[in-house]
Formats: structure tokens, C-alpha cells, sequence
């Protein structure tokens, strides 16, 4: 044992390092307590090989099949008919919901007493429902570009989008409709489909009206104004698949490859506009309803497409190969009525020989309206202008290639009642409006001394023009019936805040199989209007000058030139829900379903705003006579001289070379 002075222990006593002995004995002296039936100290306990174990159930092998019959659980009685969880707390000031019964002629069990009225969980009411939705694209794509050392420098203002509108202006006043404005009312809305009934229904079958058909039910689909067996196919025409652009499919690079031959790409053309709605109204309906005022139905579609396509191609390039690919344009227009429900619940009743003892009613005062009032809108002005000359190298020029997109999409998905009791009228209106405006009056030319010996192609049209629309409604177009006196009291007793429905109507072999029924009564009017309007106006007047190289002319050059391409695409659809079954109407029933189509192809160049030669005609006159020298000096604005040992100069910023 070492031996440590005094300073030294004291200061390892304090630290503990060299007691160890004493804290070992007072561990020994608390370890001495510890036992295994003491550590609960007091509290009643017994071994774990103590505890009771028991396994009664038996194993058996693997069974593929298991049959097994669950107990049949045990409900509360409950009414026949199914009420949603009860919101009478949270209902609108508006509603009023009550549940009648006739004490003799009950057939199941009520949760409530009988022979007079009662509060009952609250059928949810199917509110107004109002949506307004605009979209508009707006897109100025005017490109001026220089490609080559030709020596030429550009002139002139390409068309601006404040020009493009006017000169669509007759286009958008040949439709009947004209131009509305969204109604912010109810009295509005019905002023509006009045108006619009009141306007189709003189319409006169001519070239003036481009009326195609009009009836009080249209059916089928149509075909620039024919009707025809089976719409055409977008796909058949059009392809969004990407990668449609030019490629340079040759490399460049590495010890002994070749470098591409000489050729030219410009594309000014080939953008893609697309407008698309799809609207599914099925907010409520009911197997039977009973309208006391008038029941007023329009179903409209107006298609237009209208295009300027006025080419000027220079002589030079008139005999290249590839002529000019035809214009598409398309009117394609479908009515369809499914009266397949109403017979499908009659049929799938469960109990034919039952009849309702008991009603619940959910009265909305005021108006029901269900309003959905979309407007799309593209505006584009791609309106270029180049001056493209080949030396020697592999060019590609994109100027166009635009895509403008609006799209909606509206699923309402509501309420179905067994019958609906309207004390004002109903007012129902589909309208599809369409509109494709195209200004495609391109110019092509060539300056003077301008030859190639390579192969050359030159396409100024092949656009597409395509409308679509579909309304499909749900409800036969026969349902239509006179009101009875039984539902006529009934629509009194309603209106005076009563609720009395006879032995009739509760017979009525729409409700046969149903214990009880759900009522909806609108005290006011009924108002349905789904309107579409499509827009699209391009301005694609490209002008495109192709010249010489000043110092490295290539006459091997292949050219190819597409100022054409475009494609507007209107497409919407109309899904409503009208009724289930029968609809009974105390006043006028009036229905009108319309369409129409026109196609307008002018041949007019003036109409497009300017002379499709300007291009050419300006170039010349503002050549300078230093511009033709060997080495000319930069003259300022747009004009650079070129450089046969450099890379291509253009007006994008060497964007295109």
C-alpha cells in the first residue's frame, strides 16, 4: 500500500478515489435487504410459474376453403326510406323541413308519433349554386429575324394584336346569340333565356342564318351541317404528342465524320390553341315534377370557323416540290336524351304493391338556381418576318411553335328526390358558343439572283380548324304531362305552408315500392343555365424573304419552309340532369334545341390588314449600295455583315443559328 502524506489523502479522501472499502460495505449492507418476495413490500403477489394458463382451442391444418356465416347483427327499427344524419340545426334560415303521416295507412314502425306532424332529421336542401369562370390567354409572339451574311436588312411592322380583333368582328356578329354579358340575378338569368329562345325561334333555313336544324328535339350528330353517322376522331387530324418539332438527326464531331449537308429549316408557323369545358350538372333531380307556372327548355350550339389563307409564293419557289397541304376545318355538333332512369327505378322497385305512407318535405323559399357561365378566350399574334440566306451550314429557324391551353372541368354532384313541387316556373338553357378566327395570309418571296440546286419545299396552309360541342341531358324528351287536380292542391297546399299530399299522389305508379317519400318544394322560380363560349383568334401572316449569301453562296442548300400549320381547337360538353321520370306543367311548356354551323374561307388578302408582298418590296428599297461590296461596313439598325469564318448572325440573338 502506498504511503501518502497528509495533503495528498486529504484531498483524495475528498475526491473518493481511495474509500473505496467503506463504500463497499455500504453497498454489502443494502444489497443484504434485496429478495425476490420482498421487493412489493407488502403488497399481495405470487410467482410467475404460478399464474393460471389455459389453451381450450385446438389447432387443426391449414383449410383453403373457410366457410363462415356471421350472427345477423340486430338493428333499431327505423324508417323505410333513408334520411341523411340530421342537420336540422344547421339548415338556413330559408328551409323549413317536416315530416307528415297518415295514421291509418302506415306500414312500418315511426320513430315518431303518428296521425299529425313532427320534427324528423333534416334532408339535406340542394342550395343555389353559381359559378362564374373566365380564361383568357393573351400572346404577342412578333418576331423579326436576319439569318445569313445576305446583306439585307428588314422593313416594316408586322400586324399588331389591337389589329387583329376588328377584322374578327363580323365574324363574331353572325351568330343569332350575339354578345351577352354574365347576368347577375335571377330576373337576369331569365330574361336571358328568354331572349335567346325569342332569338332562334325565327330563324330562317338559308345561307344568311347558317342554320343547320332546329326542332323541339334534336338528335344525333353533325358534320359541317350534315348529319352524319359517327363524329370524326381529333386524333385522326391532330397529335399532341411531343417531339413534333425539327431535329437535327446528323452529328458532327470526331476524326473523319462528315459534317451535314447544307440545308435551311424555317417553321413560322404551327401553333396549337386549345379551348376545353366539361361541365356534369347533376345537382337534382326527381322521378316526378310538378312545375305550376310555365316550363321553358332551349338547347342551343353555335359553331363558326372562319380563315384567311391568301398566300403569296414567289416564282422562285412556286415549282419546289412539296405543294401546299389542304385546310381542315371542322363543325361537329351531338344532342343526345337518356330517358333510360325513370324506367330503370320503376323497374328496380322492390316492392311493387307498396305505396308511401309518410312524406318529408324540405321547402327552399325564393329561387333554385343552378348556374354555370364560363367564357375562354385565346388571342395570339404570331405574325412573323426573316430574311433567311444559306452558307453552307445546317439551320434550323423556329419562330412559331406556340401552345395556348384553357381547360375547366365541373362535376356537381347533388340531390335526388322522389318529387319536386315548383311553385314559379323553370327555366332550363344549354348554350355552346365557338368561335375559330385564323389570319394566315404568309408571303413568301425571293430576291433577285436567288437559286438553289438542292431539293426545296414550301407549305403556306395545313391548318385546323375544329369546333366540338355535345349536350347530353338525362330525362325523355316525352315526359311532359298536364297537371292533375291531385297536384295541383298539392302545389297550393305547399305555396299556403301546408303540406297535404292525397291518396293519389302517394298511389302515383312513379312511387310504387317506396314506403315513404322525399319532397322538395321550390316556392320560387327553377332556374338551369349552362353556357359555354369559345374563343380563338390567331394572327399567323408570316413574311419570309430568302436571298443569297453575300460572300459564301451555297447553290447545293436544301430548303424547307412552313408558314402554315396552325391549329385551333374548340371542344366542350354538356351533362344535365333534368328529371328522372315524369314532369308535370300547370302553364306553357315550350322546348327549342338549335344548332348552328358556318364555315367561312375568304379569298381576299386585303382583308388581312396588308400586302402580302410588303416584305419583299421594302427590302429592295432599302438596299444601299455599299451593302453589295465585299467588305461592307455595318450600317447600323439591323443590318450585320456576314463572316464566313463565324457563326451565324440573326436578329434572336443567336438563338436560331
Amino acid at each position: 500500500m502506498a504511503v501518502l502524506d497528509q495533503i495528498t489523502e486529504e484531498i483524495s479522501h475528498f475526491v473518493g478515489f481511495f474509500h473505496l472499502s467503506l463504500e463497499d460495505a455500504r453497498q454489502r449492507e443494502s444489497y443484504s435487504d434485496f429478495s425476490f418476495k420482498t421487493t412489493l413490500h407488502g403488497v399481495a403477489s405470487r410467482l410467475i410459474e404460478e399464474a393460471p394458463f389455459a389453451a381450450p382451442h385446438a389447432l387443426d391444418d391449414y383449410d383453403p376453403i373457410l366457410n363462415y356465416r356471421p350472427v345477423a347483427p340486430v338493428f333499431p327499427a327505423a324508417p323505410a326510406f333513408y334520411l341523411p344524419p340530421a342537420l336540422l340545426d344547421a339548415a338556413p334560415e330559408d328551409l323549413r323541413i317536416e315530416v307528415f303521416a297518415r295514421e291509418a295507412s302506415l306500414r312500418t314502425q315511426m320513430p315518431f308519433s303518428t296521425g299529425g306532424k313532427a320534427t324528423a332529421p333534416a334532408l339535406e336542401p340542394p342550395g343555389s349554386l353559381v359559378t362564374y369562370a373566365q380564361q383568357h390567354v393573351v400572346l404577342s409572339d412578333n418576331d423579326v429575324f436576319s439569318v445569313g451574311g445576305h446583306g439585307f436588312s428588314i422593313s416594316g411592322d408586322p400586324i399588331a394584336l389591337a389589329d387583329l380583333l376588328p377584322m374578327a368582328e363580323p365574324l363574331l356578329a353572325v351568330s343569332p346569340l350575339g354578345e351577352f354579358e354574365a347576368p347577375g340575378s335571377a330576373a337576369e338569368m331569365i330574361d336571358l333565356v328568354e331572349t335567346v329562345a325569342e332569338s332562334l325561334e325565327h330563324l330562317v333555313d338559308g345561307a344568311g342564318s347558317h342554320l343547320v336544324a332546329q326542332a323541339p328535339t334534336l338528335s344525333g350528330t353533325y358534320v359541317n351541317g350534315v348529319a352524319a353517322e359517327q363524329a370524326p376522331s381529333l386524333d385522326d387530324y391532330h397529335s399532341f404528342d411531343e417531339g413534333d418539332g425539327a431535329t437535327v438527326e446528323a452529328e458532327w464531331g470526331g476524326e473523319g465524320s462528315q459534317p451535314p449537308p447544307a440545308s435551311v429549316t424555317i417553321t413560322m408557323g404551327d401553333n396549337t390553341l386549345v379551348n376545353d369545358v366539361l361541365v356534369k350538372n347533376l345537382w337534382t333531380a326527381a322521378k316526378v315534377t310538378v312545375v305550376q307556372g310555365d316550363h321553358v327548355e332551349v338547347n342551343a350550339v353555335v359553331q363558326i370557323n372562319a380563315i384567311w389563307d391568301t398566300d403569296s409564293i414567289g416564282s422562285a419557289v412556286a415549282g419546289w416540290g412539296a405543294s401546299n397541304s389542304a385546310n381542315d376545318l371542322f363543325n361537329i355538333a351531338s344532342f343526345d336524351h337518356d330517358d333510360s332512369a325513370g324506367s330503370q327505378q320503376l323497374a328496380g322497385a322492390s316492392s311493387p304493391d307498396l305505396y308511401p305512407s309518410f312524406w318529408n318535405v324540405t321547402t327552399v323559399n325564393g329561387d333554385l338556381m343552378i348556374v354555370n357561365w364560363i367564357e375562354q378566350l385565346i388571342f395570339m399574334s404570331d405574325a412573323d418576318m426573316g430574311i433567311v440566306s444559306a452558307s453552307g451550314a445546317y439551320s434550323t429557324i423556329i419562330s412559331g411553335d406556340n401552345t395556348a391551353v384553357n381547360h375547366t372541368t365541373i362535376a356537381e354532384l347533388g340531390f335526388g328526390y322522389d318529387l319536386i313541387i315548383i311553385g314559379g316556373s323553370v327555366y332550363d338553357a344549354n348554350i355552346i358558343q365557338q368561335v375559330n378566327v385564323l389570319f394566315d395570309t404568309d408571303a413568301v418571296t425571293t430576291t433577285d439572283g436567288f437559286e438553289t440546286a438542292g431539293a426545296g419545299s414550301v407549305s403556306a396552309s395545313g391548318n385546323l380548324l375544329w369546333n366540338q360541342a355535345s349536350i347530353y341531358t338525362i330525362g325523355a324528351a316525352d315526359r311532359f304531362g298536364e297537371l292533375s287536380d291531385a297536384y295541383r292542391d298539392a302545389v297550393a297546399s305547399l305555396q299556403s305552408g301546408s303540406a297535404n299530399l292525397s291518396d293519389d299522389i302517394l298511389h302515383d305508379p312513379a312511387f310504387a315500392g317506396l314506403a315513404g317519400l322525399r319532397v322538395l318544394h321550390v316556392q320560387g322560380d327553377y332556374i338551369n343555365v349552362q353556357y359555354i363560349k369559345q374563343t380563338s383568334i390567331i394572327g399567323d401572316d408570316d413574311q419570309i424573304l430568302l436571298a443569297m449569301d453575300a460572300l459564301t453562296p451555297d447553290n447545293d442548300a436544301s430548303w424547307t419552309v412552313q408558314t402554315g400549320g396552325n391549329t385551333l381547337i374548340n371542344n366542350a360538353a354538356i351533362l344535365d340532369l333534368d328529371s328522372f321520370g315524369k314532369t308535370y306543367v300547370s302553364g306553357e311548356q315550350y322546348s327549342q334545341e338549335t344548332l348552328i354551323q358556318a364555315n367561312f374561307i375568304s379569298s381576299q388578302p386585303e382583308l388581312a390588314g396588308h400586302d402580302p408582298g410588303m416584305l419583299a418590296t421594302e427590302a429592295v428599297l432599302f438596299l444601299d449600295d455599299t451593302m453589295l461590296e465585299a467588305d461592307p461596313a455595318p450600317e447600323g439598325g439591323s443590318y450585320l455583315p456576314a463572316d464566313s469564318a463565324g457563326g451565324q448572325d440573326d436578329g434572336l440573338q443567336t438563338l436560331l443559328a
